[in-house]
């Protein structure tokens, strides 16, 4: 392992297997429907325990889960939810991708993010109020018992950032009261990530 993948062990470390196994297992996979840019899922326990345990997604009042599309893509590629379109036809991983590039800029790169930080235990949600793509909670906090510790912007590592937009995001977290984080997406899928802190002289 390289200084450079140990340093972001220690910014966002992975869960151990001891949790990964005590994360609960779904008998059926939750079905959800794909409309207009968003997707909802069915109203039933199942769907409701996807929210209460791990906060996929927004509660409604009538008992269904309205998700985001990189939640959506993330669960049907955990087989937690099956997604269908409005035809009624079951939405595979790669079908249910290429209608969310067609909606989003950078899906691709912000779903790896996603993914990543996802699989290490974190909840993650949408941070667009925050003037970021995401916030991030400690393990073991949830949205609503705690703030978000981490706002994280992905960025591909074949693309370029000015000072100017570094600052930019930098004065985003610091007025907030979060930490910043950059994650480096590189060609292979891997996420290697940046922390950024103001510093006083």
């Amino acid at each position: 392992m390289t200084k450079k993948k140990e340093e972001a062990e220690e910014v966002l470390p992975k869960k151990e297997e001891k949790e990964q196994k005590e994360i609960k297992e779904y008998k059926e996979p939750v079905k959800a429907a794909f409309t207009h840019e968003r997707v909802l899922t069915e109203n039933s326990d199942n769907a409701r325990e996807l929210y209460n345990q791990s906060r996929y997604g927004n509660l409604l009042e009538d008992g269904r889960v309205q998700l985001s599309l990189i939640e959506a893509l993330y669960l049907v590629e955990k087989k937690k939810i099956t997604a269908y379109d409005s035809r009624n036809k079951e939405l595979n991983f790669d079908t249910l991708l290429k209608k969310s590039q067609k909606v989003e800029p950078n899906f691709w790169v912000r779903y790896c993010v996603y993914r990543d930080i996802r699989n290490r235990g974190y909840i993650i949600k949408t941070a667009l109020k925050f003037g970021a793509d995401f916030r991030i909670y400690d393990r073991g906090v949830k949205p609503g018992e705690d703030h978000a510790r981490w706002v994280v912007f992905p960025v591909h590592e074949g693309s370029t950032l000015t000072w100017y937009e570094f600052a930019a995001k930098n004065r985003v977290a610091h007025s907030t009261k979060k930490r910043l984080l950059l994650g480096i997406v590189d060609s292979e899928m891997d996420v290697t990530y940046y922390e950024c802190r103001w510093l006083r002289p």
